[in-house]
């Protein structure tokens, strides 16, 4: 173990080079992703894939469990194109039942493990599921969610069993062991469904992502290894688990597809659990988002430069700050490459570059995506005016499950609406403006929250903040939430200071007439602000 992390702690940097989905060769048109990756893999039987919070697995192990776990669902009756609902934490058990199920031809759904029960039957009743796979940590919500729904034989089976688990559900582990290898995968295409990626649900019920085995396989092809610069002798570790289509790319297709060692952690990502892992396993490749990264620099625990390893890290969800950037950059020596992903284009098609970052900017389309930037009638907008953002590119999915009107809405033939607000500066770089419906219309003239936020944390006193609109009077105004560090106090006086602040660096307009300072911000499972329930708050 310590001659591998070591080996791959100290090899150079790889260097990106440029490509795009005509120069990468595509899939063939019978193409299963689990059988390709095990076929990659086939010299690495005894090398580490995973390191778990309970130890390691080789290339070798992996492979054979999810085989062995192929054979056990066909044993329990689940068929390909069927549904398996995976309500699991970060263990190397969800990679293996993840490709178990590809190699099968069953469809795994990823559900977010921080739900209520009626999210689960939602999601239990939509998915039509065949099987229900949960970690014991998490049964209580799951099995209230079962005993609630019509679920027609739907089978529980449990990973990482604890004390009270009810004896009567099948232990993951034991399945697996009872069953032998399967020996031939699904004669899947490429673009057959492999896997749902349910989203956020922030406007609505959650929609439940359908996408292919090539997609994978793009996003492997087109940014891990050419803008991320992955390569085998990589250790990586994801904030971000592996329920999000963030998470998913960073721990389980990105490092699989060149043979590198991926790090998992079943619980929260807090800063000190990051440091122990960076400390301890040394990875070479981090993957964040913005507000982790603003935590971990103001903790008084931040390890040395000397005491880690990365030589690269990654950052989705939302804007990086350009102040949070530098000072990360400046304290570890890595670079961080902000970009933006969704779970409909299953990862990251705008991003900067090794030794090319603009921070404060969300880079260029990665090569192989096309981008527009385009204005309510659908025209195109010039560089330095805010537009609606469209992708084009291979990676994208092929629908909402049994959601026509929204699908309709988000799949627009070759282009996918992402609901995003860009602008581009002359020299190709794209920055965020927000979301849509965040955008606020301000004395007649839109105003970006994030241009404010982005603001506002240069102010040495912010950690963090949020701006959303309220109603004055009839007329909109700004108003600021502000998470201060620790070393300052909410006053009339620094309120005042912050207002002028940004008026200083934004039009007269933009700055936020209202400061209210709080103990924290609302947030997602994925680090995004929760602007919605500070409006309720206003």
């Amino acid at each position: 173990m310590e001659s591998l992390l070591e080996t791959a702690a100290n090899q150079p940097t790889a260097q990106p080079t440029a490509q795009s989905a005509a120069t990468v060769a595509p899939p063939p048109p019978l193409f299963n992703f689990a059988t390709h990756l095990f076929r990659l893999n086939e010299a690495r039987a005894g090398k580490i894939a995973y390191i778990d919070d309970t130890g390691t697995t080789t290339y070798g192990e992996l492979e054979e469990r999810a085989r062995r776990f192929a054979t056990a669902l066909r044993t329990l009756g689940v068929h390909p194109e069927e549904r398996v609902l995976l309500v699991m934490l970060d263990t190397v058990a969800l990679p293996i039942a993840f490709l178990g199920a590809l190699y099968a031809g069953v469809v795994p759904v990823v559900a977010n493990t921080l739900l209520s029960p009626a999210d689960y039957v939602y999601m239990l009743t939509h998915s039509h599921a065949r099987a229900v796979i949960a970690s014991g940590a998490l049964l209580p919500n799951v099995t209230e969610a079962m005993a609630s729904v019509e679920h027609d034989g739907c089978q529980l089976i449990v990973s990482e069993p604890l004390d009270g688990t009810p004896p009567s559900a099948p232990r993951l582990n034991q399945l697996i062991d009872a069953a032998e290898p399967a020996v031939k995968a699904c004669a899947s295409s490429g673009d057959d469904i492999a896997f749902w990626l349910y989203s956020s649900g922030s406007t609505g019920k959650p929609k439940g992502t359908v996408h292919t085995h090539a997609n994978l396989y793009w996003t492997a092809e087109l940014y891990a290894k050419p803008v991320l610069g992955i390569v085998e002798s990589d250790v990586v570790f994801s904030a971000a688990k592996l329920f999000f289509a963030y998470g998913l790319g960073n721990a389980l297709t990105f490092p699989l597809s060149v043979g590198a060692t991926a790090v998992l952690m079943a619980e929260r990502p807090t800063a000190d659990a990051i440091f122990a892992r960076l400390v301890r396993h040394r990875p070479t490749i981090f993957y964040g988002v913005p507000t982790l990264y603003a935590s971990m620099l103001v903790s008084p625990n931040l390890p040395a430069r000397a005491d880690v390893a990365m030589r690269v890290c990654a950052s989705a969800g939302e804007a990086l700050p350009r102040e949070i950037g530098e000072r990360f950059t400046a304290h570890f020596g890595a670079e961080i490459l902000d970009g933006i992903g969704s779970t409909e284009m299953l990862h990251i098609f705008l991003s900067n570059r090794g030794g090319e970052v603009e921070y404060g900017t969300t880079g260029r389309p990665v090569p192989g995506y096309e981008v527009e930037l385009r204005d309510e009638a659908g025209h195109p907008v010039p560089d330095g005016e805010i537009g609606d953002l469209f992708i084009k590119g291979p990676s994208a999915a092929l629908m909402y499950w049994s959601n026509r009107e929204k699908s309709r809405a988000t799949f627009l033939g070759e282009w996918i609406r992402s609901g995003d607000k860009y602008r581009r500066l002359p020299n190709g770089c794209y920055v965020y403006a927000g979301r849509s419906d965040d955008m606020l219309k301000v004395s007649g003239q839109y105003v970006s929250p994030v241009e404010v936020e982005m603001v506002l944390v240069q102010h040495n006193a912010v950690l963090e903040a949020a701006v959303v609109g309220v109603d004055h009077g009839g007329l909109v105004k700004t108003r600021a939430f502000v998470v201060l560090k620790r070393d300052f106090a909410p006053s009339e006086i620094l309120a005042d200071e912050l207002k002028a602040f940004v008026k200083a660096r934004l039009a007269p307009h933009k700055y936020p007439r209202d400061i209210v300072f709080t103990d924290d911000l609302p947030k997602t499972a994925t680090g995004k602000i929760q602007r919605f329930k500070l409006r309720e708050l206003s």
